[in-house]
């Protein structure tokens, strides 16, 4: 059996930024959804799918702060959608649906990152919520827009390396870390790419997950300067002292990849970085390097996939 979860080869890499990546691709008249594609990473995929000549619809928990953002981006709409709020999620895809308007790339962009203990809808933990739930609700409502022909991006993390998903207590009703559990939802967002890829690939719809890199933007709004600076990522004046973080155009670049490479035709259910297919953790000579297992388990998709159709009553499969 041919095991894909290894770089391509794609001659891009960490510096690759997403208007490099785009160049020489013929994307006029395609269809994009980004979430959160008004601020951070999002906001640049938006920038660089637009300016190749797709028309991006952002979804934006704030509108009006996203249409000030975008206000100079030509080919772009704007529309609420609250991950965090399954009413918001339905509304949102009811008024895509009522358009008709095929859907060639769906960009599960928007997330939150180690907040405070916050409980959403019937107390589930905040950040399984919105970065899993929300994004597994919205992508089975659209499925009649994505149905034919379309890639799905789940945004993925390297902070899936410190969380399998926790069987016993997915909600972290018996004792909350923020870190665990935003590693957690992000490997949730890994395996719904995995399943998701499994029961749509016979309809032309492929998904991937990815992890963009180390990247200064808003998604650090939970985080204190001084917890950065004991990272390492800062120093005391806020400046990036990492070397290893990307631009926000580079952090980009493999989400836009992943939605639009021809490099990827024939292939799915990948966890990508660097703007290629990255390789199993287990191959890997560092800490936080490539897909862990858990991460890319077929049964453990599966699994996911049932307990999320559970929770939230919603399955177009």
């Amino acid at each position: 059996m041919t095991d894909y979860q290894n770089p391509l080869g794609s001659g891009f890499d960490a510096r690759s930024t997403a208007s490099e990546v785009l160049a020489g691709l013929d994307l006029k008249g395609k269809r994009a959804i980004v979430t959160g594609g008004h601020s951070g990473l999002g906001l640049e995929t938006t920038k660089a799918l637009a300016e190749a000549g797709v028309d991006v619809l952002v979804a934006a928990r704030k509108p009006d702060v996203a249409k000030i953002a975008t206000r100079d981006i030509p080919g772009v709409e704007i529309d609420t959608l609250d991950l965090s709020d399954l009413a918001s999620v339905h509304s949102f895809a009811a008024r895509a649906l009522a358009s008709g308007r095929h859907v060639d790339m769906l960009i599960n962009n928007a997330g939150i990152m180690a907040c405070p203990e916050t409980r959403v809808g019937p107390g589930w933990e905040a950040q399984f919520a919105t970065n899993h739930l929300g994004h597994f609700v919205l992508t089975n409502l659209l499925w009649p827009l994505l149905d034919g022909g379309a890639r799905v991006v789940a945004l993925s993390s390297a902070a899936h390396h410190l969380s399998a998903i926790r069987w016993d207590d997915v909600q972290f009703e018996h004792g909350y870390d923020k870190w665990f559990a935003y590693g957690q939802s992000k490997t949730a967002d890994a395996l719904f790419a995995v399943h998701l890829d499994r029961l749509a690939h016979d309809r032309g719809v492929r998904a991937f997950s990815v992890s963009p890199g180390k990247i200064l933007t808003p998604l650090q709004r939970y985080m204190t300067r001084s917890e950065m600076v004991a990272q390492g990522w800062i120093d005391e004046a806020g400046v990036s002292i990492d070397p290893t973080f990307k631009t926000p155009e580079q952090g980009a670049a493999t989400q836009v990849w992943a939605a639009t490479s021809p490099q990827l035709d024939g292939l799915g259910g990948l966890y990508c970085k660097d703007c290629d297919v990255a390789i199993r953790a287990e191959d890997a000579d560092a800490p936080f390097v490539g897909v862990k297992a858990y991460a890319a388990d077929g049964k453990e998709a599966e699994k996911l996939w049932r307990l999320s159709v559970e929770l939230t009553n919603i399955n177009a499969f």
